[in-house]
């Protein structure tokens, strides 16, 4: 899969026009002398360079227990360190705002780290106001678009050549978490959100356009989706009593989206035979074991994992120039592997059955690959819409 990963970052690049290519060949025996002792010289540098490599990830809004977002990166970036013998910390901001987190960020650089792994939107601002400080350091940013850095910095078209940003297309992932959904037989929704932020919201809105694109289908007149957001990443009494209410009045399956927000549904889903719907990665172990088994229908997940590994391959091998200030929008890069894509439901885990199974889930992510299928990304709209289910808007909760 990495091999993948990698050629679609490669190809998919946004601002560097050489990235991909290679230069040609000499013609004659001095010229090509003089570019085996470059290439030498080159992998001597790159070899010190990965020899002085030291990764830093810092949290965002959750810390490295949130048992997703930001413990995803974390536990990936600690595998990929003692894999390669890379030295590795982590960093929690002591409150949550941008001077916490730039805080870190200078912490890090002074501790003699230069590699920072930032998951999360929030780091935008950070990021504009460091990156100039630390010219040698590396910043690989997840989640992170042009749109919050232009923003952050109030320059249109802001990115420095020791920035990196991936964003998710994660509406699409949302789409086929809905599309199983109902398909699998569920006709009473609900969409738990973290807070109104853009990829929260792809993945809200990605999931009512698969619900209500599969009760076309099925001719189904009574799919009803209850949507909110809990406007924290993190469950506590109050989303979950909104959540209690919502199973109680019959809500069959909620899509939790945010963070650790995940436990309020999933709590009020174990006291009535409920159900819920992962994001990010694939929760069903988290959240089964804690709250049952059977719980987790399935996850809409992202490529973090994936991304990570790249980058840090890529900075290890002296490869930076290949992704240096870019911002790459990571969706789908195959119509035939499933498991090849940066956004997708999990083979193993999902509860495939009659009315919905793999074979059913990878026909749907061919036609949505080779454009049958068109799941909007647009998110300006205050609340999602539909024009066959039902959708119960209900803002924020708290």
């Amino acid at each position: 899969m990495k091999k993948l990963v990698a050629l679609a970052l490669c190809v998919t690049m946004a601002f560097s026009l050489s990235a991909c290519g290679s230069s040609s060949a000499s013609n004659n025996a001095a010229s090509t002398a003089g570019s085996e002792a470059g290439e030498t010289a080159s992998a001597a540098a790159d070899s010190e360079a990965a020899s002085d490599m030291r990764v830093a990830m810092i949290t965002d809004y959750g810390d490295i227990t949130d048992q997703s977002f930001n413990q995803t990166t974390y536990e990936e970036c600690k595998a990929w360190t003692e894999a390669n013998g890379v030295d590795f910390t982590y960093y929690k901001p002591e409150g949550d705002s941008t001077a916490d987190r730039e805080a870190m960020i200078d912490k890090a650089y002074a501790d003699g780290y230069n590699v920072f792994v930032l998951p999360g939107y929030a780091f935008a601002e950070a990021i504009t106001n460091s990156a100039d400080n630390y010219p040698d350091a590396k910043y690989v940013a997840l989640d992170v678009s042009q749109a919050d850095l232009d923003s952050a910095s109030g320059e249109e078209g802001y990115m420095r050549d020791n920035v990196y940003c991936a964003v998710y297309q994660e509406e699409l992932s949302g789409y086929m978490a809905g599309v199983a959904a109902v398909k699998m037989g569920y006709k009473k929704l609900g969409f738990l959100g973290g807070m109104a932020v853009p990829a929260v919201m792809r993945f809200g809105y990605g999931f009512v356009q698969g619900v209500d694109a599969a009760a076309a289908e099925l001719g189904l007149s009574d799919v009803e989706v209850n949507y909110a957001y809990g406007n924290q990443f993190s469950g506590d009494a109050d989303i979950t009593a909104a959540m209690d209410t919502w199973y109680q009045g019959g809500t069959e399956v909620v899509f939790a989206c945010g963070g650790g927000i995940w436990s309020s549904a999933a709590e009020a889903a174990a006291k009535v035979d409920g159900k819920v719907i992962g994001v990010d990665v694939d929760q069903k172990a988290t959240i089964d074991d804690k709250y049952g088994e059977g719980i987790t229908v399935t996850s809409a997940m992202k490529g973090l994992k994936e991304t990570v590994d790249t980058l840090l391959d890529a900075i290890k091998a002296g490869e930076w120039d290949q992704y240096k200030g870019q911002i790459q929008n990571l969706g789908l890069v195959s119509g035939d592997d499933v498991e090849a894509n940066y956004v997708q439901l999990p083979l193993e885990s999902t509860a495939w059955n009659d009315t919905f199974t793999v074979d059913d889930y990878k026909e749907l992510v061919k036609n949505m690959f080779d454009g049958t299928i068109k799941v909007s990304n647009d998110v300006s709209a205050e609340e999602p819409t539909a024009t066959t289910a039902k959708v119960n808007f209900q803002g924020n909760i708290k």
